[in-house]
């Protein structure tokens, strides 16, 4: 049976959409088109070269709103975490901190440096007629890339004038989970294991601007569900987060942190996050938190995580009350990465090299995959356009991670020395700061050079 085939004399075809259709469409295209290009310009207008050009041009304006803007908004885009505004002999010089290092930006005649104070102390609710004493504000604001930050502002007197440093924290990030922020193996592990305690005390300890917050927040980030009651008390509150009880402690009306835990005792928490031991008072509290049922956070200052218990005992606190309540106890640095745009592999001397075997036998036998220790290499960055110049880009953390058991315990309470806890904990399973930085910079995610600055 054939089919017949159709003549130029058929019906013809319908289109399948009508004219008027079609011109909608085409509207709707160049409507498209016309916001995809808009979004190409604005993106351009907003690059980091584009808006340092913007930022000279305002100050050549004297355009004071416009380079306070421009400044903020170029930091952003850089990854700077601080902007320092500094007045010089003649000068003013503006400096961002990118990846824990400082870097000067651009300079600007001190003629239009106080008009520039005044507009970033308006912001900030302070004071623009005290220039005596330093100030502390808050400022919000909405960088012209449309990012939302939240800015803490500090003001302090010198003999050239009013130095200004903001703390950008950019409200458009999203929190990190704990293996981005570099935690990984056996570490995680016991990171896991810690968030799942009913009770006891998890200490995060090291120097300011290591990471202690961010740490933090990722673990609660774990921890916030419906059925928890999770309070905190900051100074000040660095992240909102949903689900979460957040009261920004004020020492110049005692609201200190020693006062909001005993308040949140008497709220029915399960969690209990205090922004930092400070004194006998506040860590005696968190142990009786942690003794009547609840999981407390903090952070302390130390060098080291057995050096936090040894802290704890100058303050006063008795070892059976440590050894009752401390579950666990993270020490952080932060480090700088390799830039992944202009990495290169090279041989270490014969000295890093011994040195790298040397620390890395210590590490517990199944923690450490025996192949990385057979014809190391280090990796490096050369300095290219994106980074900088610096080889290096972006941030992740090294760790050392300790839990407590009944034989570190058992040594507290008979008044061990320091090097037989650290010995004790790294027996058991507990990787250095400075293992930790080998085992990454064998990884070829870090500088070896990164370690010997933080950790050696």
């Amino acid at each position: 049976m054939s089919v017949p085939i159709a003549t130029p004399s058929a019906t013809p075809v319908a289109s399948p959409v009508p004219p008027q259709n079609t011109a909608v469409n085409t509207a709707s295209v160049v409507q498209q088109a016309s916001a995809t290009a808009a979004a190409a310009a604005v993106n351009k207008k907003n690059t980091p070269a584009a808006l340092l050009a913007q930022l000279e041009d305002s100050i050549v304006a004297g355009n004071i709103p416009q380079i306070v803007l421009s400044m903020i908004t170029y930091a952003t885009n850089v990854g700077s975490s601080d902007i320092h505004i500094e007045p010089l002999e003649g000068v003013v010089r503006i400096r961002f901190r990118v990846d824990g290092v400082l870097r000067v930006l651009i300079e600007y005649p001190t003629n239009i440096h106080p008009a520039i104070v005044s507009r970033v102390k308006i912001m900030s609710g302070m004071k623009i007629d005290e220039q005596r004493i330093p100030q502390d504000g808050r400022m919000q604001t909405v960088t012209q890339d449309g990012r939302n930050l939240d800015l803490r502002v500090s003001t302090l007197p010198t003999v050239n004038g009013e130095k200004i440093v903001m703390r950008i924290q950019d409200k458009s990030k999203t929190i990190p989970d704990l293996p981005d922020l570099g935690i990984e193996g056996e570490n995680l592990k016991k990171m896991e294991r810690f968030t799942k305690l009913p009770n006891g005390v998890i200490l995060v300890s090291g120097p300011t601007g290591s990471g202690k917050t961010n740490t933090l927040y990722s673990t609660l980030n774990r921890l916030n569900q419906v059925g928890v009651n999770i309070m905190t008390f900051e100074d000040p509150v660095e992240y909102q987060m949903d689900g979460l009880n957040q009261s920004q402690v004020k020492p110049e009306i005692d609201y200190s942190f020693a006062y909001g835990l005993r308040t949140a005792l008497r709220q029915d928490p399960d969690i209990i996050m205090v922004g930092e031991i400070r004194d006998q008072e506040t860590i005696e509290i968190g142990i009786r938190a942690a003794l009547t049922g609840h999981l407390v956070l903090s952070t302390i200052h130390t060098n080291s995580a057995v050096s936090s218990l040894t802290r704890i005992l100058d303050m006063g606190v008795k070892p059976f009350l440590i050894t009752a309540s401390i579950r666990g106890i993270i020490a952080q640095r932060l480090v700088r990465k390799i830039c992944s745009d202009c990495k290169e592999t090279y041989q270490p001397e014969a000295a890093i090299l011994q040195d790298i075997k040397t620390e890395l036998s210590k590490v517990p036998q199944g923690q450490l995959d025996p192949e990385l220790l057979t014809n190391i290499t280090l990796t490096k960055g050369k300095g290219c356009a994106k980074c900088g110049d610096t080889g290096t880009a972006g941030r992740i953390g090294i760790f050392e991670i300790m839990e407590m058991d009944r034989e570190l315990s058992a040594l507290l309470i008979k008044g061990a020395s320091e090097e037989e806890l650290v010995e004790t904990a790294q027996k058991n399973g507990m990787i250095s700061l400075k293992q930790d930085g080998y085992i990454k910079a064998l990884h070829g995610i870090i500088p070896i050079e990164e370690v010997y600055r933080v950790a050696q």
